[in-house]
């Protein structure tokens, strides 16, 4: 029977629930958390890094033998059209990959100390070591690849991790946990708290009291819990950001467009580093909006498990109506619409792309985190600078031109961790650094990155007078 405590778990694209699941009360979740602080504490018992790369090994081939049912739920839980869940397994997997390439290349430093006549009989050299527990909170948008980026770099480190799944999308974290255990993980390394209430979340931050806290989410909830942590406790943060992209008068337009449609609405636009304010040259202004209205108008939007499907739902009923509410805005303020501007339905917004909307709007300064492209015309780039940078968010960017000065000096002014060039600003590959700036976040992600944030490099320093022969 279930009870009013069990978490329902819906379809976004039919609203037909999926599982029931039991919820962790605070005190079963704050009892992983403390299994995981005691395992860490006796050091005997920690597996070497030669076994973590085997049985690393061991799950990225289990997960590449799975990845039809993993890429199924993701559509099915979080409402990423199926051809783009594929492409998260196939990313999920590499990740983990990375993570043992990591390991085979960095197992300690040497430190020269012959620099000097106080150090020239000393030798130096250093070994990495887990900092501690690792908690994490995850986000719904990539349900199986956050939770890899989480999950393996800890293991990888040596951190036993409690992970904490969105609650909209908790299959593919329990199954994946569930993959560790059944190739040889030890639930001592890791274990999941399903919840979907914040007083649970606080109170296992409260009991993290060494280590490290990952959280992937909102930039109001997230650094709320940064200011809860305990002294000591290292942390990284990944929210979003209202990305732009450049597109200058010597851009190629049959390129340009479809890279950018598809940065604007993949995954419905609910991505941190979604495509949301494109910077038209006015020279190419009237080809651009003819271009954006002909390709959004082809993409299909419907139920996420169609392989036909380009842009699924939203992920909640609440997001569709703040989408609306939002647009809604921008058009009473007499913002131009180009194309869709309207709900669908309970799922699903229509694809959007909005013609200068002011600067003091939501859809200008805020994350939309929905399918909606704002598109602004420029003539001098110190303008486009100016307004880009203009926000508390600051992650990815993007420039098309085919004039490497225009690239160049895009490039070093605006406000970004990483710039595209003649590509969308959603790209991203898992090994490379994954930064947001200002309220975008803190810290740097990618697979290489976190086991870094997870490890210290314990010195060893020898002076030869005093070693027997």
């Amino acid at each position: 029977m279930p009870t009013a405590a069990d978490l329902k778990v819906i379809n976004p694209s039919s609203r037909e629930e999926l599982a029931l699941l039991p919820q962790d009360s605070k005190e079963s979740a704050i009892k992983k958390l403390e299994t995981a602080h005691d395992f860490f504490q006796e050091t005997k018992t920690h597996m070497p890094s030669y076994q973590r790369m085997a049985l690393l090994g061991k799950l990225a081939s289990a997960l590449d033998e799975q990845q039809q049912d993993f890429a199924a739920t993701i559509a099915k839980e979080g409402g990423k059209p199926l051809r783009d869940a594929k492409v998260e397994v196939s990313r999920a997997i590499a990740g983990i990959r990375s993570a043992i390439s990591y390991l085979h290349e960095h197992d300690g430093r040497y430190y020269p100390l012959s620099n000097s006549q106080s150090t020239g009989e000393r030798r130096g050299w250093s070994q990495a070591f887990p900092i501690g527990p690792m908690l994490s909170f995850s986000a719904f948008n990539h349900p199986l690849n956050l939770i890899v980026h989480q999950a393996v770099p800890a293991f990888a480190a040596g951190c036993p991790c409690v992970i904490k799944p969105a609650p909209d999308t908790p299959l593919s974290c329990i199954n994946f946990v569930k993959l560790m255990w059944q190739y040889g993980i030890p639930k001592s390394y890791i274990d999941v708290v399903v919840t979907d209430d914040l007083s649970v979340a606080q109170a296992l931050l409260q009991h993290l009291h060494s280590g490290f806290f990952s959280f992937i989410g909102s930039a109001k909830v997230g650094w709320m819990l940064r200011s809860q942590l305990n002294p000591g406790v290292r942390c990284a943060l990944e929210h979003g950001g209202i990305a732009p992209s450049v597109l200058t008068s010597t851009a190629d337009l049959a390129t340009a467009i479809p890279d950018i449609v598809k940065g604007a609405f993949y995954h419905a636009g609910q991505v941190c580093v979604s495509t949301q304010r494109l910077f038209v040259h006015a020279s190419q202004y009237q080809d651009t909006i003819d271009a954006l209205a002909e390709q959004t108008d082809k993409l299909i939007t419907g139920d996420a498990s169609d392989e036909k499907t380009d842009v699924g739902p939203l992920i909640r009923t609440s997001e569709v109506n703040r989408v609306n509410d939002w647009v809604d805005e921008a058009i009473k303020a007499d913002t131009d619409v180009l194309i869709g501007g309207e709900a669908i339905d309970a799922s699903f917004f229509a694809p959007t792309v909005l013609l200068n909307p002011s600067h003091e709007l939501n859809v200008s300064q805020m994350e939309i985190f929905g399918p909606v492209l704002c598109v602004y015309f420029y003539t001098e780039l110190d303008a486009v600078i100016e307004q880009a940078n203009a926000t508390p968010f600051a992650f990815q960017a993007s420039i098309f031109s085919n004039d490497i000065d225009e690239i160049e000096y895009v490039y070093q002014h605006i406000n970004a961790s990483a710039v595209m060039v003649n590509d969308h600003t959603a790209y991203r590959d898992d090994a490379m650094p994954f930064a947001g700036l200002k309220q975008s976040g803190l810290g740097v992600g990618g697979i290489p990155y976190t086991i870094e944030d997870l490890t210290y490099q314990k010195c060893q320093f020898w002076k030869k007078s005093g070693l027997k022969k």
